[in-house]
């Protein structure tokens, strides 16, 4: 089949929606998955907060490699190409992961799944914005319900995996596989209308003068770069740092997310309500407050109650972002919503989760109890002297290079003392040891990572700052309005 407009009765409109939501389910299960076992990926590979915060980070600015490439080939390669590139980048990156044998392929898969993820962005919002050039910011929202919502399915099924003693993190990222044959059933093989730019005529020199000439545009992709950092950031790392304090960190963003999709899918009436930069303004002060309850909060009841504040706040960014610059900026066509997501996950791919495992390192470190530390490698040493098995070779070797580092100077070194306290937790050498370094490990990692998500409550200042901006001048010249991609130049 080729690709046909917009007014062929052969394009089915209700199957394309369908069809790009279980794509962005692919995408969101990804992401629960791949933040579901980044704990297990610390103890089995023996890595730093860092370096998992560079895997996790992969999965993000991979996105942003993809949407920067194929975004603006949208119009000439067509949609649906960009969906079959997905669909082969799902299977393949997901593959990489499940049969990873250290931190390079762990982070080579996690790549891949991300620049699929990325595709199918490049092509779904455009997509959504042809099927419904009347509805864009309400039908955006509406399809974006699927990324918390495909959250919540990878992240209960992820949990319920564990519940029933199926603990292997590779059969998780295999989960990433079952939405990934459901979208390459529904849509693959289905005609296309064009984007919307092809059906006004409107050529790739003008698209790029209309994205890069506009300095709303400019305005916008700052702003992206901090909502994604206040929306992706914490997220990415809510499952292990709760986790590591005792609490289900995998329902908790199962939580949030699912709350997400609840609001996302009842988008209409709130955007009508409050108009695009009011609802983000509102936004951006209760997703500040809400990541600074989550920064403090103690025990399973506080921290729900936080997360909720957190949800709330940050539901609509993304969808709304999207939905704006496709209303005020429409000549930008798919170019547009592509440099608005290449943004949003290079910023927290590259910078933010990166960063917020090397805050989460350095914090939990200072925390690491050194007489309890120290004891509990010496009775290591003297337990595991004698054996020769490979889990107690690697435990010794990781417990000597403390050892001497303690020697020299009466401090622990970073990041060598987490990493033995991971391997002998991975090790499973002797319960006792495994317990203890657990109780030493967990409440110093969970105390890094809440200060991680403190650094970034202050981006939500900003905001306020800047859609304040956009707010008030939207109600000095009459309020909110959507530009007609015919008028607009």
């Amino acid at each position: 089949m080729t690709e046909t407009g917009s007014s062929t009765p052969a394009v089915n409109t209700s199957r394309l929606f369908l069809g790009s939501c279980v794509a962005l389910i692919a995408t969101s299960v990804a992401f629960a998955t791949v933040g579901a076992v980044m704990l297990a990926l610390k103890r089995d590979f023996v890595l730093t907060n860092e370096e998992v915060g560079w895997i996790g980070g992969a999965a993000l600015w991979g996105f942003a490699i993809s949407q920067l490439v194929f975004a603006p080939l949208a119009d000439s390669l067509g949609m649906r190409t960009l969906l079959r590139f997905a669909f082969v980048g799902h299977l393949a990156g997901s593959s990489i992961m499940i049969f990873a044998g250290g931190f390079s392929s762990l982070f080579a898969g996690a790549l891949v799944i991300a620049m699929a993820n990325g595709l199918v962005e490049a092509a779904c919002n455009p997509l959504v914005a042809a099927l419904y050039p009347d509805n864009k910011t309400v039908k955006l929202n509406q399809f974006h319900v699927w990324f918390p919502g495909g959250v919540v399915l990878g992240g209960l099924a992820a949990f319920g995996l564990d519940f029933v003693g199926v603990t292997d993190w590779q059969i998780k990222i295999a989960l990433i596989l079952v939405p990934t044959l459901a979208y390459g059933f529904l849509i693959l093989r289905e005609p296309f209308p064009p984007t919307e730019g092809v059906d006004a005529g409107v050529s790739m020199g003008e698209m790029f003068k209309a994205a890069f000439t506009t300095p709303l545009m400019w305005v916008m992709l700052v702003a992206m770069a901090m909502t994604a950092s206040v929306e992706l950031g914490p997220n990415r790392w809510v499952p292990a740092v709760l986790q590591a304090g005792g609490i289900a960190g995998i329902l908790v963003l199962v939580w949030i997310n699912g709350l997400m999709a609840v609001l996302r899918y009842r988008a209409g009436a709130v955007v009508h309500r409050f108009s695009p930069t009011g609802l983000l303004l509102g936004s951006a002060l209760v997703g500040g407050l809400g990541l600074f309850a989550l920064s403090y909060a103690q025990g399973t009841a506080l921290t729900f109650a936080a997360a909720t504040v957190f949800a709330v706040g940050v539901c609509y960014f993304w969808p709304t972002m999207l939905g704006v610059v496709s209303e005020r900026i429409p000549r930008s066509g798919a170019l547009g919503l592509g440099l608005m997501g290449t943004v949003g996950m290079a910023t927290v791919g590259l910078i933010t989760a990166p960063q917020m495992g090397r805050i989460a390192d350095e914090y939990a470190h200072g925390v690491l109890p050194v007489l309890e530390t120290v004891q509990l490698f010496d009775r290591a040493e003297r337990l595991l002297s004698d054996r020769t098995d490979d889990d107690a070779q690697a435990s010794m070797a990781a417990i000597m290079v403390v050892a001497r580092a303690y020697q020299t100077s009466p401090t622990l070194p970073s990041p060598a003392t987490a990493n033995a306290l991971r391997t002998l937790i991975a090790s499973d050498v002797d319960a006792s040891l495994v317990a203890e370094a657990q109780s030493i490990l967990g409440p110093a990692d969970n105390y890094g990572g809440k200060i991680s998500f403190l650094y970034v409550v202050p981006l939500c200042g900003i905001l306020l700052l800047i859609f304040g901006g956009l707010y008030t001048r939207d109600r000095q010249t009459g309020g909110y309005r959507v530009e007609s991609i015919e008028a607009a130049d």
